[in-house]
């Protein structure tokens, strides 16, 4: 049998991978994890779930503070303000604190982290910042990335159309945010900055909101959106976005077709799904293909 680096290694230390990689040490495997970003945790840790959630969360207290509507149970609050420096770092020492956490488990159960983005070589051996590297098993937890707009744009750095990493991070609160897509990305990030003081209007080109949901669902929460002050736009098909200075025009028509209009905006969040990072994995050596199969017709 062949020598190797490791029992396993596992590509992505997020949620998937991490988790795995923890597990495959405590069963006494010799294992490494490869992982390119500066933090362990992957998108849903670092720039995800949780600095949304630790948004979505303090949002919530703030307006409840500041709209009054603490004062039915006897707690009554004036002159409340919003300190987005002090909330954004609350969210950051959050992800600080959870991704640090994976880092002392990794350490704690003897799990290598190889810093650097993994390529397959071979079936059984990845490069790793120009190093080679062979493992027995081999698990791709390689999460997923923002699915692109074709035609727009995305600058974080600027501010004005930004993706949700950049939506997590904004310095100020817009005046009036785009969101393009109705999905719970979207919808969750448009939250966070409504509560804030944004006007946020959607633009979904399906007919419902919140795609692949359940249909009562879809419609109960386009109900409760709409009555906290969203504008939602179903049905509509984002053609382009031009940004000129600090301030971006999204041009829009129905998707069925029909006459044009343009939304003016402070920030447009470009929110319309996720796709798999297999980019740069090389995923050919290994001769492993990412279209779905064919199905089998003959089987009942």
């Amino acid at each position: 049998m062949a020598d190797f680096d490791y029992d396993v290694l596992v590509i992505g230390a997020g949620p998937g991978g991490y988790v795995a990689a923890i597990r495959a040490a405590q069963l006494g495997l010799k294992t490494a994890c490869a992982e390119s970003r500066e933090t362990l945790g992957g998108t849903c840790l670092n720039v995800g779930c949780i600095p949304s959630k630790a948004l979505l969360h303090a949002s919530e207290l703030f307006e409840e503070a500041h709209s009054g509507a603490l004062a039915k149970y006897g707690v009554k609050i004036s002159g409340a303000e919003l300190d987005l420096p002090a909330m954004m770092g609350e969210k950051d020492k959050v992800v600080k604190g959870l991704t640090g956490g994976i880092e002392y488990l990794f350490k704690k159960n003897k799990v290598d982290w190889l810093k650097g983005q993994a390529r397959f070589t071979g079936a059984h051996t990845v490069e790793v910042a120009g190093k080679s590297v062979t493992a027995k098993n081999i698990v791709i937890a390689t999460g997923s990335s923002v699915t692109p707009l074709p035609g727009v744009e995305i600058d974080n750095a600027k501010g004005i159309v930004v993706d949700s990493t950049g939506a997590i991070a904004l310095t100020n609160v817009p005046g009036h945010l785009v969101v393009i897509g109705g999905g719970v990305i979207g919808l969750e990030l448009g939250s966070v900055w409504r509560r804030l003081g944004a006007k946020v209007t959607v633009v979904e080109y399906l007919d419902q909101i919140l795609p692949g949901m359940d249909e009562d669902v879809r419609k109960e929460a386009a109900k409760l959106f709409k009555k906290q002050g969203f504008d939602i736009k179903t049905g509509t098909k984002v053609t382009g976005v031009a940004v000129k200075g600090n301030k971006a025009t999204v041009s829009v028509e129905p998707a069925a077709g029909g006459a044009a209009e343009k939304i003016e905006a402070d920030v447009v969040l470009v929110a319309i799904g996720r796709k798999p990072n297999t980019d740069g994995l090389g995923l050919d050596a290994i001769g492993l293909s990412t279209k779905p199969a064919r199905p089998d017709r003959n089987r009942s």
